[in-house]
């Protein structure tokens, strides 16, 4: 089988951060000689969820089996995973913010034995809905646990709590109209209903002020569809959580701009 070396469109801070914590997790569990260390084990795993690498590119490329390949992936997404925040914990630093505008994603899946939840009628493909916040300079601020995809944006955010913690801290909030009834302080678009006199000019304009800043939501989640693991899922769904949760925290990092 040939084999070349790629790039990792990340910086080395990111990579020293994960290499960093697989060293302290191996010192503090007293791990044994593995076949590659900290510093391989890292960008392994951020080949297969950056680069989106199959376990049989990584195997060549690290030049270990593919059972160690999987292993060595999963162990990296559930050290990180294990230290996200929660959005409790991240409404102190989303009180900040101008404004906050919060949207949802659709992560594609494998078709799974219990389908019916996980197939989105709007996407028309099977599916996980993730729930996201983006902040006024484009940033992924916080991304929610997945779930099926068959839930609607209002039923997801209302789950997760968000409209709640964003009108409890009083954060102006600007939504689409998949948030239609969300109330609270959330500000949705106007929206022509049937048999009722069309949207006014006053309406219109509004409603495209409010895209503009919507479009800072949609380019946040398009940070987060960089990583080509997320391109289509072939795990089981519960995974997912981990993985969104592994690539916010990594996110973080390598912006480097809610340090401390």
């Amino acid at each position: 089988m040939l084999s070349c070396p790629s790039t990792i469109p990340l910086s080395s801070r990111t990579l020293n951060h994960l290499a960093d914590l697989i060293r302290a997790h191996r010192n503090r569990h007293r791990s044994r000689w593995r076949r590659l260390g900290p510093g391989r084990q890292a960008p392994l795993a951020l080949a297969h969820l950056r680069n989106g690498d199959t376990h049989t590119r990584l195997t060549a490329g690290f030049d270990v089996g593919a059972a160690t390949a999987w292993r060595y992936a999963q162990e990296a997404i559930v050290l990180l995973a294990a230290v996200t925040e929660d959005l409790t914990i991240a409404m102190p630093r989303i009180q900040r913010l101008a404004y906050a505008v919060p949207d949802g994603t659709l992560i594609p899946i494998d078709r799974v034995a219990d389908q019916r939840p996980y197939y989105s009628g709007k996407h028309k493909r099977h599916g996980v809905n993730a729930q996201v916040i983006a902040d006024a300079a484009d940033r992924l601020v916080w991304a929610s646990p997945v779930l099926p995809g068959s839930t609607h944006d209002l039923t997801a955010a209302r789950i997760h709590g968000i409209i709640d913690e964003l009108t409890n801290a009083d954060v102006m909030t600007f939504v689409d109209k998949g948030y239609q009834g969300a109330r609270g302080g959330v500000r949705t678009p106007f929206k022509r209903r049937r048999f009722r006199p069309a949207l006014s000019r006053r309406q219109k304009a509004v409603n495209r002020a409010d895209a503009r800043i919507r479009a800072r939501g949609e380019r946040a989640i398009a940070t987060l569809k960089t990583w080509k693991i997320l391109a289509k899922l072939r795990c089981c769904p519960r995974r997912v959580i981990a993985i969104v949760q592994f690539i916010l925290v990594l996110h973080h990092v390598e912006a480097n701009r809610y340090a401390g």
